[in-house]
């Protein structure tokens, strides 16, 4: 190599600075650093292996549907209270003389059978179906029935409609 390449140049420029063999670098003395090195690299250890340890073990088992179905829909005795605490049904029981509280506390009396099965009811009971409900769904599927075969030209019911305007013969 000759004397005036770059690197070389760089390297003889270091080791003046560093001035081997004195104890010292650039304001530091070299014999502190290496009492540091070993409790630096225990506690770096430590860190590591904490951080890359498991904190808890994973736990996995078949989970039973009706055990899935009570958390998401919560305990039968929770949807019979949340039933009980419905303005309607205050109102209804109001009607037939009976306080909430009272009702609350005749729930909490109940065994854990008779609650699933007044949970159930109250999961099968028919949502807004009432007389009027049905006389008016009955109108309704009577209007259907006789539009179509009225404009099928099978009947003669409604003026506003063409006669077998559906019927392609």
């Amino acid at each position: 190599m000759p004397l005036w390449c770059p690197r070389l140049f760089a390297m003889r420029h270091v080791a003046a600075k560093l001035e081997v063999g004195k104890t010292e670098v650039l304001g530091i003395k070299m014999n502190a650093i290496a009492k540091l090195k070993k409790p630096v690299a225990t506690t770096l250890i430590l860190a590591m292996t904490a951080v890359s340890a498991p904190i808890m073990p994973a736990q996995a088992a078949i989970v039973g549907t009706d055990r899935v179905i009570e958390r998401v829909e919560g305990s039968p005795r929770d949807r019979v209270n949340v039933f009980l605490a419905r303005e309607d049904v205050r109102a209804q029981l109001a009607a037939l003389n009976v306080s909430p509280e009272e009702a609350e506390m005749r729930v909490a009396a109940l065994s854990d059978s008779e609650v699933n099965e007044i949970a159930g009811r109250i999961d099968t009971m028919p949502a807004g179906e009432g007389t009027i409900g049905v006389i008016v769904g009955s109108i309704v599927l009577v209007f259907i029935v006789l539009l179509l075969t009225d404009l099928l030209g099978l009947t003669s019911v409604y003026g506003f409609t063409r006669k077998g305007s559906l019927n392609p013969n």
